[in-house]
């Protein structure tokens, strides 16, 4: 099993490569050392596993890391993790559902990776990571929200998601950090916005950074005003934020448990906070920071969460308290 990190991670990169259309570079004979020719014929295997939909034993691990793939038989998720939390994005399967450009939370309580278990236990037993089984759960609603950490076009006062993403690609992976691509796009009063989000992941960081640039109709998009948020779950979870500072949290009862969400830009950076509440409309209500793109079209950010679930972060004090110390944006 302690292989298994290694041959996943050439899984995905090639999966990456076949997703963007690139061929995968090929290994001069001197380059490979015995071991790593086994790897690669063992990650072969895997690969073929992941693009037919099934998860072999040999995808789990229960070494602590960084890891993100690519989840063709749920829908085309795209799904990152680390020691602390977990993360996912809709895909192209879901374009033309309801969910769009949000982030889901994967609620975990274990340090070892569980995104690959959960899935193969939710299609191949039926055991839902809607429920605790002692590692954590999925219980927090993304529908078409931001979710925790997703983006929009900010367009006369309201909140223009792009949809679902279109493609992705893993830049590179490691147990410590692992760093991959997301693009989005969607038409929007007759106009082609799109964005380009790089996120990188840490070990021992409840925040992934977000490094995104946006064009519109093929043009860098400029001093464009982006919303940058969380969904307050039709107003139930509480925000508090500092505009001058560049933080925005939420803080609500999950299940029984407290989750704080939030999102972070840094100080000088915020044009306006938006508390968006319509408790009667689905999915409506979100507390947003309004952050203009650069003169190339881009803008950094953090988002993450700390679940009480998991015994660490258990008040909106201590979540307020761990954004203040965080260095993610630093």
């Amino acid at each position: 099993m302690k292989n298994s990190f290694l041959i996943f991670t050439s899984t995905v990169a090639l999966l990456s490569l076949a997703a963007c259309g690139k061929a995968p570079e090929q290994s001069t004979p001197e380059q490979a050392t015995p071991e790593q020719a086994a790897e690669t014929s063992q990650g072969t295997a895997v690969l073929q596993e992941a693009v037919s939909g099934a998860i072999s034993d040999d995808m789990l691990s229960d070494t602590v890391s960084t890891f993100a793939r690519f989840v063709p038989e749920r829908k085309d998720d795209f799904a990152w993790e680390n020691d602390l939390v977990a993360f996912r994005a809709y895909g192209p399967a879901l374009r033309d559902g309801g969910e769009n450009a949000g982030v889901d939370c994967w609620l975990k309580k274990v340090e070892y990776p569980i995104i690959n278990k959960w899935y193969k236990l939710h299609l191949e037993q039926d055991i839902s990571y809607h429920q605790d089984h002692g590692e954590g759960l999925d219980n927090y609603h993304v529908g078409s929200s931001a979710g925790c950490g997703g983006t929009a076009m900010w367009i006369d006062g309201e909140r223009q998601a792009l949809e679902a993403y279109t493609s992705w690609d893993i830049l590179s992976s490691t147990p410590d950090k692992t760093v991959f691509q997301l693009t989005y796009e969607n038409e929007i009063n007759g106009s082609l916005y799109a964005e380009t989000k790089k996120i990188t992941i840490e070990l021992g960081n409840r925040l992934y950074l977000a490094e995104s640039t946006f064009t519109k109709d093929g043009e860098v998009a400029a001093n464009t005003p982006i919303a940058i948020g969380v969904t307050t779950h039709d107003g139930k979870a509480t925000p508090v934020y500092s505009k001058e500072d560049g933080w925005l949290m939420a803080w609500e009862n999950l299940g029984g448990y407290g989750l704080g969400t939030a999102v972070m830009v840094g100080a000088g950076n915020v044009q306006s906070v938006e508390i968006l509440d319509k408790p009667e409309v689905k999915d409506y209500s979100h507390a947003l920071l309004i952050v203009n793109t650069d003169e190339n079209g881009t803008l950094s950010y953090a988002s993450g969460y700390g679940w009480e679930g998991a015994g660490v972060i258990t008040t909106p004090e201590q979540w307020q308290a761990y954004l203040a110390g965080s260095s993610v944006l630093r």
